[in-house]
């Protein structure tokens, strides 16, 4: 008796313990388990992520640049995937046999029972069709999706273009899923954060043939999408076409600038693309394709690209000259050819005149009394401190500097310092003459388009500037901060007019090597430069503001293996110039000649 009393309280211990153990077990799945919460909820929810619209991107006149285009992604549940007629689901979507399988294992090596994209940006007419036929096919449905529409054509290295997500990116950023599509270059990339609004999310209930049933908790758990940020840009869209036409069939760039605001009105990069050719399905053989391409159209020369600027930069020697008190307005050099190639002109009786006639002699002897002061006895000691004053002066001007515009991969250029020369040639090993062709544009200075223009906008305004830059306004509300503040660089205004004059005269009068950028009723002061180019024939660069007295637009022309500076860059120069103040053209003789020259053909013959 006292055994099975015994042995009753064992097997009741017994079974007591097997109950805990699986209440403990319960407990845990209940509270603790995620991955089968994931799993119960997987089987019978459906979470369908609301993607919202990107903003609208528009010029500074209202033109709509860029939209959003209707798109879906067939998407598939693996798990919930029966036995259907595939023949007709391939004919609906345009695909072969072999497609379809590779594209179902792709889907069910990222799982079985969560869904994932089998068939993406499907466009909306062939998405009607398919839409009549998907209830025949279980485990599929339809995301909605939006692809970007580029209305105008222009722009394509400004406004960039929007591609799916990379696994870099997706390590990184939280926010983001895979398959989705997230700025890659220009204005979608910079302004990403602006422009792709918030995600929202639906949940649904379905059944065990993935078929809804209807809202999860009646919605209570759903989130509306939040849509981008609309941009206005500062470009002028008539502005940017009309460079885009001059450039046609040419290798270079044109950057212009409203001097008063800093607001940039065109970058052209030539050649150029149709920016919808980065849109859709297609988005990875066009790509390749103009990676592929003569003259890489996908390189932004306006502000990736840097070269020597030629004879434009005299004017910044003259600017450091006259403000560290070397040289005076008035101050002449003699013309001698036999230190540096130069052309037959008058005397150089002053700066104004030096840059009227791009006088190299003169600016042989200018860089000279920049670099070697007399500070010490040593001309290689003296040297070096030279080279570092000077460049302390020359990159207050915007050079040796990534200017922050609104777009990436801006290139800094260079301004050798004394550290370059040190590394280059040894420390106490270089002096005047050996660097002496920075006075006149060439040797190691390298500067972009972008920092041409900007550096024109400076003389315009006689010595000050505001940050250069695309962005105008964020859903409708101007731009504040950096981009609005005045900038003063430490230069006296009277040497700014001296060089004004110059540029003026180079444009308005005999002798002046920029006469081609003359317009009859608006007074143009411009600068031409012929930058050596060791690989071919020079580059053909010209500066230019206008009116002088009341600028509205400074602009920088570069056109690569075109030779002397005013025979193109100058012209096209005045093209721009006189559309972007008059609206018109009056020469339409020139226009048709810039037009229709060939420096460039697509078959990468030049």
């Amino acid at each position: 008796m006292k055994n099975f009393e015994s042995r009753k309280y064992t097997i009741g211990g017994i079974i007591s313990l097997i109950l805990l153990i699986i209440w403990g077990n319960i407990f845990y799945l209940q509270l603790f388990d995620t991955e089968l919460k994931k799993s119960s909820e997987n089987n019978s929810q459906r979470r369908v992520t609301i993607y919202p619209g990107r903003g609208l991107i528009y010029d500074r006149n209202g033109v709509l640049l860029v939209c959003n285009e209707a798109a879906y992604d067939l998407m598939l549940v693996p798990k919930n995937m029966t036995s259907f007629d595939t023949v007709a689901f391939c004919r609906d979507l345009n695909i072969s046999r072999e497609d379809f399988d590779k594209k179902l294992e792709q889907c069910k090596s990222y799982s079985t029972y969560r869904p994932s994209i089998f068939y993406k940006q499907i466009p909306a007419i062939q998405y009607a069709k398919l839409q009549e036929h998907l209830y025949r096919f279980p485990g599929f449905y339809v995301q909605n999706r939006t692809l970007r529409k580029y209305n105008e054509g222009i722009a394509a290295h400004v406004l960039g273009d929007v591609g799916e997500i990379d696994m870099e990116k997706l390590k990184s950023d939280p926010y983001y899923k895979g398959g989705d599509y997230l700025g890659k270059s220009g204005i979608e990339k910079y302004y990403e954060n602006e422009l792709r609004g918030k995600k929202g999310v639906q949940i649904f209930l379905v059944d065990v043939h993935s078929n809804i049933q209807g809202s999860y908790m009646n919605g209570k758990y759903d989130t509306m999408a939040i849509p981008g940020k609309d941009l206005t840009l500062t470009l002028d869209a008539e502005l940017q076409r009309y460079g885009e036409l001059l450039m046609k069939n040419k290798v270079g760039s044109i950057v212009a600038i409203q001097p008063s605001t800093g607001e940039i009105l065109a970058i052209v990069s030539s050649p150029t693309y149709d920016p919808q050719l980065l849109v859709g399905r297609q988005r990875g053989n066009n790509y390749d394709s103009l990676v592929k391409a003569p003259g890489k159209p996908l390189i932004n020369r306006a502000i990736s690209s840097t070269y020597p600027p030629g004879s434009v930069f005299k004017m910044a020697n003259a600017l450091a000259a006259l403000q560290e008190g070397l040289i005076k307005p008035d101050t002449y050099f003699p013309c001698d050819a036999s230190l540096v190639g130069c052309h037959g002109h008058p005397p150089a009786n002053g700066v104004a005149r030096a840059i009227q006639y791009s006088c190299n002699p003169y600016f042989y002897f200018v860089f000279k009394e920049l670099i070697q002061r007399g500070i010490e006895k040593s001309i290689f000691k003296d040297s070096r401190i030279g080279l570092d004053l000077w460049k302390k002066k020359i990159i207050t001007l915007g050079f040796d500097t990534a200017l922050d515009i609104g777009l990436p991969a801006v290139n800094k250029g260079q301004i050798p310092g004394p550290e370059f020369y040190d590394k280059l040639y040894g420390k106490h090993r270089w002096a005047f003459s050996t660097i002496y062709s920075l006075g006149i544009g060439q040797g190691e200075v390298l500067v972009s388009t972008l920092q041409l223009a900007h550096f024109c906008a400076i003389i315009a305004n006689r010595g000050y500037y505001y940050n250069p830059h695309l962005l105008k306004k964020i859903a409708g509300e101007p731009i504040t901060g950096k981009n609005t503040q005045k900038t003063f660089t430490p230069f006296d205004k009277k040497y700014f007019e001296i060089i004004a004059d110059g540029m003026d005269y180079v444009v308005n009068e005999e002798y002046g090597t920029g006469f081609y950028a003359k317009i009859p009723d608006i007074r143009v002061c411009g600068k031409t430069g012929t930058a050596q180019n060791p690989h071919g024939e020079c580059h053909s660069v010209f500066v230019a503001f206008a009116p002088k007295d009341n600028p509205q637009i400074a602009i920088a022309v570069l056109i690569e293996n075109a030779g002397y500076g005013g025979l193109w860059a100058a012209p096209i120069s005045r093209l721009m110039i006189e559309k972007y103040i008059k609206r018109e053209i009056s020469d339409t003789l020139l226009e048709k000649r810039i037009i229709n020259s060939v420096l460039f053909e697509a078959n990468g013959e030049e």
